[in-house]
């Protein structure tokens, strides 16, 4: 690993990971429909205000703003061609932030999935992904990343391939799928399942992001440490609240206060990383930096005392009327 990650690992019981890029930016005038990877070339004083907020607000890590910069997601908006620039210049805004900071921040190089679906069902092989991921994670790693953060993956067969790509790159490499279909990801995957398959990669963490509320994420914070026969780093990244439909937008629910309530049921649950996804600000990050500073865990919690918290456990994605907002999320490549 590199050494700042190392050294934090070595001397930290758990590291605070940043918030939500998207939910950001979309607060700094994103349109619906814009790529937001593309504002690392065209604003990116707002990605670098983005991420510098999250550093003032405690996080250990800050996660690059280029989920949707591979290929394929890309060549939706017709840049296919400029990942290499996308992704470099989305590295060097994080890196500058974390370099001018008075304590070791770690810049995390984040990819998000293609937005295709595998064979037999889709177009992509699992040579043709892996190569996907490996052009980006090359890219990543020469803008200045300490890590590459695979995120939000639903299929084993494209996790694997992200891994095999960014593997590539030489650098450390964690992982987190979604779970957000009765506690699976959307191709089925139970979080035990998904920490079984992550023991037998080259992965240095592993966990769960998005899906969607606190409630939920904890819950299969437990799955995932079931699951993990052979131990490891779980990283924790849950929405802020619960997910409403409110004048044809999502809006999320989460208070700081609940947020600084999950992230310390996060760490009970047994996870070492730990941030925020959707809906989740730089607010939201500073109390729940205020909430582990010198918290000691608790008893791995029950669902009552879940529940009690953060809400019901068992939530339904919402969905507008007529469409299907998870496979057009996946294809323009939004993150949080």
């Amino acid at each position: 690993m590199s050494d700042a990650l190392s050294d934090l690992l070595a001397t930290r019981d758990w590291l605070l990971c940043d918030g939500a890029m998207g939910t950001s930016l979309f607060q700094r005038g994103l349109e619906t429909g814009e790529a937001p990877d593309l504002w690392c070339i065209s604003q990116p004083e707002k990605v670098a205000d983005v991420h510098q907020g999250f550093v003032d607000a405690g996080a250990d890590i800050i996660l690059t703003n280029s989920f949707g910069a591979n290929a394929m997601r890309l060549k939706l908006h017709g840049d296919q061609d400029r990942v290499a620039e996308i992704n470099q210049a989305a590295a060097v805004l994080a890196r500058r932030v974390a370099d001018s900071a008075d304590r070791p921040v770690v810049v995390a190089g984040s990819m998000g999935p293609t937005g295709e679906l595998m064979a037999p069902m889709g177009i992509l092989t699992m040579e043709s992904a892996t190569a996907v991921f490996a052009e980006q994670a090359a890219a990543l790693k020469t803008g200045g990343a300490d890590v590459i953060w695979i995120e939000t993956m639903s299929s084993k067969e494209e996790y694997a391939a992200a891994v095999a790509g960014a593997e590539q790159a030489g650098l450390p490499v964690f992982a987190t799928m979604t779970f957000d279909t009765n506690g699976r990801t959307m191709m089925g995957v139970t979080p035990e399942d998904a920490a079984e398959f992550a023991g037998t990669l080259p992965i240095h963490a592993f966990g769960c992001n998005c899906g969607v509320g606190p409630a939920t994420l904890v819950d299969t914070v437990l799955g995932l440490k079931r699951g993990a026969a052979k131990g490891g780093i779980i990283v924790a990244k849950g929405n802020c609240g619960i997910p409403e439909y409110k004048d044809g937008e999502i809006a999320y629910s989460g208070s700081p206060e609940i947020m600084a309530d999950y992230a310390r049921l996060a760490r009970d649950a047994g996870a070492r990383i730990i941030g925020g996804c959707c809906g989740t600000t730089a607010v939201h990050l500073r109390a729940m930096r205020d909430a582990l500073d010198g918290y000691v865990p608790g008893d791995t919690p029950v669902r009552d005392a879940i529940e009690a918290a953060l809400g019901p456990v068992d939530q339904a994605k919402p969905q507008p009327p007529g469409t299907e907002p998870r496979t057009r999320r996946r294809r323009r490549g939004f993150p949080d």
